[in-house]
């Protein structure tokens, strides 16, 4: 039986380019070579695609992070597939490791449908909803899934009522976090304390999103649980705990990825009620959207033991840190064995456009 082509595909211009290298190199790892055979295709930070070499560097090295060399082959993909050097690429499933805009917010899924190649993770407006908290949150809370407290702030908006804005983000209480709409791994989110740092937390979440959400912040432990589709239904993982050391002020880019400074206690060391609670939310968000494949589903446990949905990654991490394959290594499932699953799922795709 010869093997099928799968193409993993990394990189793009949001702000996570890196990291979706880092994870397309996990993958390239990752997969079973004696059902697969892996295609590297990188988007570069200024838009080209192009074929990834053998050998390129995918790892963290010290602080160095990888990125997809602009000189590199370049990649044709269209509505009638892809092609490299006037060759087509015969690829059967396509392994969208890119995070952010263009990538995990529904515009590379909304390519792929219309070449008709299969395709891991959401669809189109899953993975679009999911990518805007602003448009999540009210689905999580119309589904019964509790949320924290928001404002939604345009840019303009803050031009035009600054001032009146503050008063409310006083109304909602300090201290808050300010974060980009539309973004991941932290980039431009701050934790305010006082309104002396919240215009300097503003602009910067504008430097990311033109849109950006005020919330409370939630006293309590950050909380995570893994959503897999196994044989067409989604299951949850075992839940666990993000550990953040002590230097610093919650979970942001550096805690995430460069310090080695997060960890994510297996199991959670809650009790059976609540890690059962946010497992049973965890299926009912990716259930809400309307998720397909996998998600990592971020909560906050509070001390009075209320469970708060934070946000919905659709394509979560998957570098060695990633708590999305450690959730369901310590669950019994291997980290080959959930990209298989992922690419089982990607075939039986049933909520594309014309659905089933």
């Amino acid at each position: 039986m010869s093997k099928q082509v799968i193409a993993i595909i990394c990189g793009g211009p949001s702000s996570e380019h890196e990291v979706s290298c880092v994870s397309a190199g996990g993958v390239l790892k990752g997969l079973d070579r004696q059902r697969f055979e892996p295609l590297l295709i990188g988007i570069t930070k200024s838009g080209k695609w192009v074929l990834i070499p053998e050998g390129h560097p995918m790892d963290i090295s010290g602080t160095t992070l990888p990125s997809v060399p602009e000189s590199a082959p370049a990649v044709v993909a269209d509505v009638a597939g892809f092609t490299s050097g006037g060759r087509s690429l015969a690829i059967d499933i396509v392994f969208p490791l890119l995070h952010g805009p263009f990538g995990e917010d529904g515009t590379i899924q909304g390519l792929l449908e219309i070449a008709d190649i299969a395709y891991v993770g959401s669809g189109v407006l899953a993975s679009a909803v999911a990518m805007d908290r602003s448009f999540a949150k009210p689905i999580f809370a119309s589904h019964g899934i509790a949320t924290a407290p928001e404002l939604v702030v345009k840019k303009s908006d803050w031009g035009n009522r600054s001032a009146a804005i503050t008063k409310e983000v006083a109304a909602l209480g300090y201290p808050v976090f300010v974060k980009p709409a539309r973004g991941g791994s932290s980039r431009g989110t701050s934790k305010v304390k006082s309104e002396g740092d919240l215009l300097a937390a503003v602009l910067d979440a504008f430097n990311f999103d033109p849109k950006i959400m005020i919330e409370s912040a939630i006293v309590g432990s950050e909380i995570e649980c893994a959503v897999l589709e196994i044989d067409g239904q989604p299951q949850a993982s075992i839940v666990g705990k993000i550990v953040i050391d002590s230097r610093f002020e919650f979970y942001d880019f550096e805690a995430k990825y460069l310090d080695g400074a997060t960890d994510i206690e297996l199991p959670a060391p809650i009790t059976a009620t609540s890690a059962e609670a946010i497992r049973q939310a965890a299926i009912a968000a990716f259930t809400a959207l309307g998720c397909s494949g996998l998600a990592r589903v971020d909560f906050f446990l509070t001390t009075s033991g209320q469970v708060i949905i934070n946000e919905l990654n659709t394509m979560p991490g998957f570098t060695s840190t990633s708590v999305f394959p450690k959730m369901w290594a310590a669950s019994g499932v291997s980290y080959t064995e959930v990209i298989s699953h992922l690419l089982q799922s990607a075939q039986a795709r049933t909520n594309g456009p014309l659905g089933d």
